[in-house]
């Protein structure tokens, strides 16, 4: 099947160059401002982007080429399939240190995506679907919670948070949450708990 082998190929890219990711961190890597409130980059998320568009191109010379990273190109959209991916998803977490940043990879059909992995270098841990199959965290199939009353959610409210753009943490009674949580790692799992964020930025 080929969402199968493309999928295989985007776990294969993502953990190659997750090593090159890991190679900055804590390392203080050069950063800047893209300006226009599109946040921060920094050299490293373009190391990330250069092994990842060697490895995925170079595998699938035909496809499209849609990355935050990379200039955007027309001729991705004359493409049957296309790859599209943030080289360093949570660049000002990477940046601060922490370990929840993600790579995060597609291949899309027609508008539609068919295959993707979230892999987080820094925890070795690997998030990966397909169109018509399950959703696997490091080869083990996750779903959604079967919990149907609301009753013991909890939901905390950022108040100070909120002029820079708000962020909302809901999570089951008991469950600890770190302020610093990450979106690819909590909502990929959709085990118990789930943090959303306000604004343009997925930051």
């Amino acid at each position: 099947m080929r969402e199968a082998d493309d999928l295989a190929l985007l776990e294969a890219a993502a953990r190659e160059a997750g090593e090159v990711a890991l190679r900055y961190w804590r390392k203080a890597p050069k950063s800047w401002d893209k300006g226009g409130d599109a946040g921060p980059v920094s050299e490293a998320d373009l190391a990330v982007n250069e092994a990842l568009e060697a490895h995925l191109r170079r595998a699938r010379p035909g496809y499209g080429w849609l990355s935050e990273e990379s200039p955007d190109d027309a001729a991705r959209l004359a493409a049957e399939r296309v790859f599209i991916l943030d080289p360093i998803d949570g660049t000002r977490a990477f940046l601060e240190g922490e370990e929840n940043f993600a790579l995060s990879l597609a291949v899309a059909v027609a508008g539609r995506p068919v295959a993707g992995v979230v892999y987080l270098p820094a925890k070795s841990r690997l998030y990966a679907a397909q169109a018509g199959g399950p959703a696997l965290r490091d080869g083990a199939e996750i779903a959604c919670s079967a919990r149907e009353a609301l009753e013991p959610l909890m939901v905390a409210y950022d108040f100070d948070a909120c002029e820079r753009g708000g962020q909302i943490v809901f999570a089951h009674t008991g469950a600890r949450v770190p302020t610093n949580v990450g979106l690819a790692d909590l909502a990929a799992e959709s085990a118990g708990a789930a943090y959303a964020r306000r604004g343009d930025s997925a930051e």
